[in-house]
Formats: structure tokens, sequence, C-alpha cells
């Protein structure tokens, strides 16, 4: 496929916001995952398609915002689709978990969903495509001119291991404890077009990147490049994809809150950080493997830990935050720090029943106290 016309970064409104995120389908009675997407997404209504939408598993389902000006909005559209979906989960027998692993299912026991694009993805990826049966957190936030799109994702990579360490919920694999608190994190290391990007540098920079790669054949579109952040110019957006999916929907609207205050403060600003790509990778590291409990590397300091980082991240996007009228997010955000991820939660809980299932029985209910 060869890229015949430049790029063009869609203008969109200022710090306006889109959410994604995926959920696991469970059967009610073994609390696995179970192929019934299909059944689910027939009883959507036509309007609502792009909204709720297939994944590339048949035992996970997609929910997307509409474009939402403030965070109001995010919060009447997620709660809208979510518990419409939930109720034509239940109507076929089964649930809608928020984590980004399930703790003991089989990715042999997966079925592809039917996708011409899945299909090319999984026939190149082979095992390890098999293997990727996560679930995530996406966040898209407008901006409203592409160079400084592209600042503010060079930008954000620094305070990225601290939104997974704020998110972590995928400590299990196939019935493992992998001894990390993000393992969907280790399980993207493996995909060739994903993880930590390098600086972009500049708008030109990144469109002849994006025309090497396209006429290369390396990617057949944007997509195509699952980073941990990048920009998405079909939408005018930068979209943040390094988060785990917490467990609780109160917390995914304070990540999302957080997220959009640090953008705008970047945006702002004006300002360009550029870090040492190993100092990048080994705070991802920390954060993936040890969650808050990590230490964290940056500019200002030697060495802190990652609670340290958070609570440094909290006191820069509060101003943005507090201009956005979000303030209310950050003793949630605050709560975290104090009490820990769904991996921490997820622990104590096996720790305590020795049975997996019981990870999903606790934590179901309390998605939406």
């Amino acid at each position: 496929m060869t890229q015949k016309n430049p790029i063009t970064f869609q203008i969109s409104k200022p710090f306006s916001l889109g959410v994604e995120i995926e959920l696991q389908i469970i059967d009610r009675e073994t609390y696995n995952l179970v192929p019934k997407a299909p059944e689910i997404l027939d009883m959507v209504s036509a309007e609502l398609k792009e909204r709720i939408k297939p994944e590339f598993i048949r035992s996970m389902i997609e929910i997307n915002t509409e474009v939402c000006a403030d965070m109001n909005r995010v919060k009447e559209n997620l709660t809208y689709l979510i518990r419409l979906a939930e109720k034509h989960a239940a109507d076929n027998n089964t649930l809608l978990f928020s984590s980004s692993l399930h703790p003991f299912a089989g990715y042999n026991d997966q079925v592809l969903t039917s996708n011409p694009r899945y299909s090319r993805i999984m026939e190149e990826l082979q095992i390890t495509g098999r293997r990727f049966i996560t679930q995530g957190l996406h966040v898209h936030i407008g901006m409203d001119d592409h160079k400084a799109a592209i600042r503010v994702s060079d930008s954000i990579r620094l305070f990225l291991p601290v939104l997974l360490a704020l998110t972590c919920s995928s400590p299990y694999y196939e019935g493992v404890d992998t001894g990390l608190h993000s393992y969907r994190t280790n399980l993207f290391k493996a995909l060739p077009l994903a993880g930590m990007p390098d600086e972009l540098g500049s708008w030109s920079k990144y469109s002849k990147m994006i025309t090497l790669l396209t006429n290369a054949g390396i990617i057949n579109d944007l997509r195509d490049l699952w980073w941990d952040v990048r920009p998405h110019p079909d939408f005018g957006t930068v979209e943040i994809r390094i988060c785990d999916l917490p467990s609780s929907f109160d917390e995914i609207l304070a990540i999302v809150a957080l997220i959009q205050g640090l953008v705008a403060n970047l945006t702002e600003s004006g300002e360009s950080i550029n870090t040492n790509m190993q100092i990048l990778k080994s705070n991802k590291w920390q954060a993936a493997r040890f969650g808050l409990e990590g230490r964290f590397a940056s500019p200002l300091h030697e060495k802190i830990s990652m609670r340290e980082a958070a609570a440094e991240l909290f006191s820069r996007a509060a101003p943005s935050m507090g201009k956005l009228g979000t303030e209310q997010y950050l003793p949630i955000l605050k709560k975290i720090v104090a009490n820990g991820t769904s991996s921490f939660q997820q622990r104590e809980i096996f720790n305590r029943q020795n049975d997996f299932s019981a990870i999903i029985k606790e934590l179901y209910p309390k998605f939406w106290k």
C-alpha cells in the first residue's frame, strides 16, 4: 500500500474527549470467558453499533463514547452504554467484567472475531497474537494544532508509567501469578509495533515516518501502530493507550480526567520534555512489575517512589483540572494511591480465598460503587 496523500490532522475542540474501554464477557456459572459477543451485539440497536462494538476475540466487547465536550458528558455516555451492554449481557446469561486480563482463561480457548483486519493481524502475529487476550482503556484528547499534538505526544511519555502504575489490573495469566502487576504490558512487548514510541520530534518527521512505514508495507494504516501514546490525525487527538483497565467505574473516570488535565497542562505550558528512552523503559518496567510499589526516575530526581511520582503528577495536573471543572476526581486518584489498584485487590482476594473465580465474584459488584 503506497501513501499517496499527505497526512492531514483534523482539528478538534481542545481537550474534548473520546474514551474506549474493552470489557470481558464472563459466563455467570463458570466465571470463565465465553464467546458471546455476537449474541450480545445482535441486540444492540443500529444507531449504537459504533458505540458498542466487537473486538478481536468474541469473549470481549468494546465500548466507545461519542466525542464528548467535557467529563460530565463522558460520564453520561459511559454510564448509559455500559448499563445497556450489561443488560444485553445478562439476557445472554453473562456479565461484563472490567480488568485487563482474566485470571484463569486460556488463550487457546478463545474464538477470533470474523473480520478481515483481525484475520490479517493474527496471520502475521501467530501465537504472539493469540496470547494477546487483554483489555485496556484508551483515551483520546482533542487538539487544535498538529504541532502541539506532536509535542504533547513526546512530552507525555515521561508520565505514562505513572498512569500505568495507577491502573494495573492484570497480575494473573492462565491461572498463574505472573509476579507482575500489569502482565498485559509484558504481552505488548512481543508486538513489533507496540510499546513506548521514540521521540517524534516534529510533524514533518512524523509524516515522513508514516509514509515510509506505509510504503514499505509495514503498516496498512495508522491503527497498526499500537504505541503507548500516538497522535491520531483522523480524529484530531492525542491518544493515550498505556493504561490497564481499572475495575471501578469511578477510577476509570478519574484516570480519564487526570489524562485530560495532564494534556491540557502540557499544551498550555508549551513545555517540551524529551526523556532518555532507557529511563522511560525502566520506569515503565517498574510500573508493570511493581505497580505503585515501584521506583521512578525523572529529569528532576535521581530516584523517587512511584507513589511520590503520582503525587507530583496530581500537583501538575490539578490547576488544569480546576479550569476544566474536574477537580472532584483528585480525591479518587489519591484513594487509588492509598488503597492500591485492582492488581493489589485481586491478589488480596486470591490469597484469602485461593480461588480465581472469587476475584470476579468480589470485584464485579463493586464496579459501580
